[in-house]
C-alpha cells in the first residue's frame, strides 16, 4: 500500500513537472547546479553513516549504547553535515544572508505569515489523524521525545539550530536551484520534507498521512523562501519553530 501510493505521488510530480518544463526541459536546466542538488540530498539521506567515524575511533559498542550516546552520535552527524553543506554552498549563502539583513523586519513579516498558514494546517490535520484517525502519533515525533527526555539541551542545539540549518538546505535551496516555478518549487518541498520525516517508520496509510502535517511547513518554509528570495527568512522560522516545541517538549517532561 505505501510503495503503491508513492509511485501515484511520484507520477504526479512528473506529470507537474512535464506540464512546466515541457520538451525543453534540459535547455531550462543547468546541469551542473542539478547534479549539485541531488549529491547534497543523497549526502544527506545517508548522513547518519558519518556516526560510524566516533563509532570506529571510540570503540563504541552499538550492541550496547544508551540513548546518551545516541543523542551524541546524532549530534556528531548533525554538525558535520552543517558544516559540509556550509562549504558547499558558502558563496550563495552569503550571498542571500546580505539580502536577508538589507530589510530584516519585511523578511521576517513575510516569513511569519507563512508559518502561521503552515502551523495552522499542521496542527489542524494532526489534530484530524490522531483524534478521527485514531493514530498513535508520528513515530518521527516520539523518537525526538525521547531524545529530548535523554539530553534535553543538547537536544535544543540540534533541533534548533543545526537540523534547520541543513534541512533548509536540502529541502529549500537544492530544489530552488533547480526549480524555479513557484507553486512546483512549494509542493516537491511539501512532498520530499514531509517524506522525508514519514516514511523511514510508515507502516501503515495513516503513518503516510503524516506527510500531510510535516510537509505544510516544508510548504510554507518554501514560499517564504521563494518571496524573499533568501533562504535566511525559512532558517529562520524553522529554527524559531524547533526551539519553541523542544522548549515546550522540555517544560513538560
Amino acid at each position: 500500500m505505501i510503495l503503491q501510493l508513492m509511485q501515484v505521488l511520484f507520477t504526479i510530480v512528473k506529470i507537474i513537472w512535464y506540464i512546466y518544463y515541457g520538451d525543453n526541459m534540459l535547455k531550462k536546466i543547468n546541469l551542473k547546479i542539478l547534479i549539485r542538488s541531488i549529491l547534497v540530498i543523497i549526502t544527506f539521506h545517508y548522513g547518519a553513516y558519518l556516526q560510524l567515524i566516533p563509532i570506529k575511533l571510540l570503540h563504541i559498542d552499538i550492541h550496547n549504547i544508551s540513548n546518551q550516546m545516541i543523542v551524541l552520535l546524532s549530534a556528531f552527524s548533525s554538525i558535520s553535515l552543517a558544516m559540509i553543506f556550509f562549504f558547499i554552498y558558502r558563496k550563495d549563502l552569503k550571498k542571500e544572508f546580505k539580502k536577508f539583513i538589507k530589510d530584516p523586519m519585511e523578511n521576517m513579516d513575510i516569513g511569519m505569515k507563512y508559518w502561521m498558514i503552515g502551523l495552522i494546517i499542521m496542527v489542524v490535520s494532526n489534530l484530524f489523524l490522531t483524534y478521527i484517525l485514531k493514530s498513535g502519533g508520528a513515530a518521527n515525533e516520539n523518537t525526538v521525545q525521547s531524545m529530548i527526555k535523554s539530553l534535553p539541551w543538547l537536544m535544543i542545539i540540534i533541533a534548533g539550530f543545526f537540523a534547520p540549518f541543513t534541512e533548509e538546505i536540502v529541502f529549500r535551496k537544492t530544489i530552488k536551484d533547480v526549480i524555479k516555478n513557484k507553486w512546483l518549487f512549494a509542493f516537491l518541498s511539501f512532498l520530499m520534507f514531509g517524506g522525508a520525516h514519514v516514511m523511514d517508520s510508515a507502516k501503515t496509510l495513516v503513518d503516510v498521512l503524516y506527510i500531510i502535517p510535516y510537509g505544510a511547513l516544508g510548504g510554507a518554509f518554501a514560499l517564504a523562501y521563494y518571496d524573499t528570495d533568501t533562504i535566511f527568512t525559512s532558517m529562520t522560522m524553522h529554527m524559531i519553530h524547533n526551539i519553541v516545541l523542544s522548549l515546550v517538549s522540555i517544560i513538560m517532561l
